[in-house]
């Protein structure tokens, strides 16, 4: 019974600190760094007309016919000196009218666009390694297809750069909701919104781990071709600069909105792909587990990322199946634990039925949601361990 104990608590506080811990640790750091710090955090400012450097904007869309439009149009809009942005767009593999509508979408003559093409579909990270020897500018700022930025969204990027120890930035990732949003949309938002809260304490207190491939920007000497059957290659790309010792730096006002996923099942395909690269980015990223030399860096990793993708899932049939056994030699204590347990998943089933039948009550969505993130990541293993995760993923459905 001890050891039963023992293992109930341990997966316990596996599960805690993962999901809400860290956050609570995150925050008390923040604010004793601030108190203790002589340099007062504070916005970086602003770059003057004349000092703007030149960047290239690079967008790598495969059969986005039905977005490019749009994407070019906010593209072009951007609040930043037209003679200083390069527009690379990438449509490799593209079957359908993109790279048609790219090349004949009208555009001014002082506009520097180029459109990068071939029949071949290897991928999006093979596609940014083909066109990459072909970016001269100090600085690279990467976009999905399907998401729309704020005009101001290269300005508040580069601004970062004038700190040296800043090898790239993360934008924010917003999600666009209806007033009456599916499970998928609700619980994507809601993530979305802690995960933005962690990303702004995590670059506070060292480094952001990590930037979603929506929007994020690095500095041009520091790529290094990523293997072309990398998953999350955004996510190893980053990390991989964090670990030279520099910083990745977190912009909220410069972001990517887009809409979530139409339906629950078509964000688990879209998990399910993530948990899987998860894992073969721990794999691939062993050398940030030292702690005794990326100290801080590890410290943040293994807490935000590396738990999420292993022994937090585990651990949570592990808690539930002691908690009954703990429980059935009439403890109170266990007794209100595996109630508290229980009741939790009692919501997310009763999500899952909601769904199905078309209602929406909000207060089950959030467990129903956490629920099948954990469920991906099951799914996501066992794809990783057979190798059936291909680059060339299918593209979950928006709503």
């Amino acid at each position: 019974m001890n050891t039963i104990v023992l293992i109930f608590w341990v997966a316990l506080a596996v599960v805690f600190y993962t999901y809400i811990g860290y956050g609570l640790v995150l925050y008390i750091l923040v604010r004793l760094k601030r108190a203790f710090s002589s340099n007062k955090q504070s916005l970086m400012p602003s770059v003057d007309d004349n000092e703007l450097p030149e960047v290239t904007y690079m967008v790598a869309a495969y059969n986005e016919q039905a977005y490019i439009e749009e994407k070019l149009r906010n593209s072009l809009e951007f609040n930043y000196p037209k003679d200083k942005i390069h527009y690379f767009f990438v449509t490799d593999g593209s079957s359908d009218s993109t790279p048609d509508l790219i090349e004949k979408y009208p555009i001014d003559e002082d506009v520097q666009l180029r459109l990068y093409h071939q029949p071949e579909r290897r991928g999006k990270i093979a596609a940014v390694n083909r066109v990459m020897p072909f970016v001269e500018t100090p600085y690279i700022i990467y976009s999905d297809a399907n998401t729309f930025c704020n005009k101001d969204v290269i300005r508040n990027m580069v601004r970062h750069y004038r700190d040296d120890k800043v090898g790239a930035v993360a934008g924010e990732k917003r999600i666009h909701l209806e007033d009456k949003e599916e499970a998928s949309s609700a619980g994507e938002g809601l993530y979305w919104k802690y995960e933005s809260t962690l990303k702004k304490w995590d670059s506070e207190l060292y480094s952001v781990i990590g930037a979603a491939g929506e929007l994020f920007s690095i500095r041009t000497e520091l790529f290094e071709e990523v293997p072309t059957d990398t998953i999350v290659e955004d996510f190893c790309l980053t990390v991989g600069i964090a670990a030279k010792g520099y910083k990745v730096a977190y912009e909220p006002n410069a972001y990517a909105v887009e809409t979530a996923s139409a339906s629950v099942g078509e964000e688990l395909k879209r998990k399910i792909r993530i948990a899987a690269g998860g894992f073969q980015a721990v794999f691939r990223l062993l050398p940030v587990l030292n702690f005794f030399k990326h100290g801080i860096l590890t410290f943040q990793y293994v807490s935000h990322r590396v738990l999420r993708w292993t022994l937090a899932p585990l651990a949570l049939p592990i808690l539930l199946i002691t908690n009954i056994l703990l429980a059935m030699n009439g403890s109170a204590f266990y007794t209100s634990i595996l109630i508290a347990q229980v009741v939790f998943y009692v919501a997310a089933l009763g999500g899952y039925i909601l769904e199905k039948r078309k209602l929406k009550i909000k207060a089950l969505f959030v467990p129903y949601y956490f629920c099948i993130m954990n469920y991906a990541v099951y799914r996501g293993f066992l794809r990783f361990m057979s190798g059936n995760q291909s680059v060339l993923w299918e593209r979950a459905k928006r709503a």
